[in-house]
C-alpha cells in the first residue's frame, strides 16, 4: 500500500483516538509501529463499542471520553460478561467476532496494567479484569474447517470456466442491458486480472487493493505485498495471471487516464463526466467478485473463498505444505494443514479410478 493510503488510514485511526480516553490513544500510538493500520483501526472500532456500552450501563460518567482509568480497574468479571452476552444477544456477534473483541481488550488492559508507566513508575491500573476473563472455545478441527469451506471454493476446470466468465461470458449475458454493458466493457480487462491474480497467487483482499505498479515484477512472475504484521514480501503469481495483468496493463493508461502520482495498479472507473481515476478499494474489489459470482451461478463464492481455491488446487497439484504457507503468508502450519483435508474427496476419487 503507498504512502498516501496509509496516511489516510492513519488519519482514520487517528480521528477515532479522538472520540476514546486518553490512555486508549496513547496504547494505540504504541502498537504502531508494530500493528497494520487495519489492525488498529478494528482496535478503536471495538474500543468504541466497549466504552459506550459502559456509559449505557451506567458504569462510567456520561461520555465515552471522559472514562477514567479507576473504572477499568474496579469492573467486576460478571460485568464483563454481560458486555460479552451484549454482544452475541444484541449486537449478533458470533463466537469468532467476540474473540477477537476480546483480544482487542486484554491487549489494552495488558498494556495499561504491566506497560504504561505514571510519573512515579507505577503502572496506571492494578487490577486487570481481563486476565480472568477466557476466549470463547470454538471446538472445530481441520476437518470440519474444511468442510465448512469445501462448498464455496471453485474446483479444476471451474477456474477457467469463471476467468472466461469475467472475460467473456458475463458481456454475453447482459448484451441487451446497453448501460452494464458498456461498464463491464470498460472494466473487463481489469476484472479478468483482478480474479485471475487471486485464483494464480492466493493473496488477501487487502494485498490486491494495496498493489502499486512498482510492486509487480512481470519478469519474475512476482508481486511484493504487505503481509499480516507489516510484512514486506514477494508472491509468485501464475502464467495465465501474468497474460491478463499484460492485457490490462495495455489499457490502464488510455483507459482510466491515472495521473503520475497514481501509481496504484487498480484503479476505480472514473464516476461522472469530471471524475477522476482513483484507487480500486478493498469493498470495491469484494463488490464486483459478488456480482460476478451470483451471476456464474455460485454466490457463495468470495474474495477469501478464490484464495482458498488457488490453496486447494495447489495441495493437490504439489503437495508441499511449507511452501503453501509461505505463499500464501500464513504464521502458522497448522493453519495450513486445513488444505490437506479439502483435498481428501480428490485423493479418494483418485484411487477409486485406477479400478477402471
Amino acid at each position: 500500500m503507498d504512502k498516501n493510503a496509509r496516511l489516510h488510514y492513519m488519519k482514520r485511526v487517528d480521528q477515532k483516538c479522538s472520540e476514546l480516553p486518553w490512555y486508549v490513544t496513547e496504547f494505540i500510538d504504541s502498537r504502531k509501529r508494530k500493528l497494520s493500520h487495519m489492525t488498529l483501526l478494528n482496535y478503536c472500532h471495538d474500543y468504541l463499542i466497549f466504552f459506550d456500552w459502559l456509559v449505557e450501563e451506567k458504569l462510567a460518567s456520561n461520555h465515552r471520553k471522559d472514562i477514567d482509568l479507576s473504572v477499568l480497574e474496579s469492573l467486576k468479571v460478571r460485568e464483563v460478561e454481560n458486555f460479552l452476552a451484549f454482544l452475541e444477544y444484541r449486537l449478533g456477534n458470533n463466537k469468532y467476532t467476540i474473540n477477537r473483541k476480546i483480544s482487542a481488550l486484554k491487549s489494552l488492559f495488558d498494556y495499561l496494567q504491566n506497560k504504561a508507566e505514571t510519573a512515579d513508575l507505577k503502572p496506571y491500573i492494578q487490577r486487570n479484569v481481563m486476565a480472568k476473563i477466557d476466549f470463547n472455545s470454538i471446538k472445530e478441527s481441520q476437518e470440519t474447517i474444511a468442510n465448512r469451506i469445501e462448498g464455496k471454493i471453485l474446483r479444476e476446470n471451474d477456474f477457467e470456466k469463471f476467468r472466461q466468465f469475467v472475460s467473456h461470458d458475463f458481456g454475453e449475458m447482459i448484451k441487451t442491458n446497453k448501460r452494464m454493458l458498456r461498464f463491464h466493457e470498460f472494466n473487463r480487462e481489469r476484472d479478468t486480472a483482478i480474479v485471475s491474480l487471486i485464483l494464480g497467487s492466493g493473496l488477501r483482499l487487502s494485498e490486491v487493493a494495496g498493489i502499486n505498479l512498482e510492486d509487480v515484477d512481470m519478469n519474475k512472475g512476482q508481486v511484493r505485498v504487505l503481509r499480516k504484521g507489516n510484512k514486506e514480501q514477494y508472491v509468485y503469481f501464475s502464467q495465465q495471471a501474468l497474460m491478463d495483468l499484460e492485457s490490462y496493463l495495455k489499457i490502464r493508461e488510455t483507459r482510466y487516464i491515472p495521473k503520475k502520482s497514481e501509481n496504484y495498479l487498480f484503479i476505480a472507473a472514473p464516476i461522472g463526466r469530471k471524475g477522476q481515476s482513483r484507487r480500486l478499494t478493498p469493498r470495491s474489489i469484494e463488490k464486483l467478485i459478488e456480482k460476478y459470482a451470483a451471476a456464474f451461478g455460485k454466490p457463495a463464492l468470495t474474495v477469501h473463498s478464490l484464495r482458498h481455491s488457488f490453496a486447494t488446487r495447489y495441495h493437490l497439484e504439489n503437495n508441499d505444505v511449507p511452501k503453501l504457507k509461505n505463499q500464501l503468508g500464513h504464521s502458522s502450519i497448522q493453519t495450513t494443514m486445513i488444505y490437506t483435508h479439502l483435498t481428501d474427496e480428490e485423493m479418494r476419487k483418485a484411487v477409486n479410478n485406477m479400478d477402471r
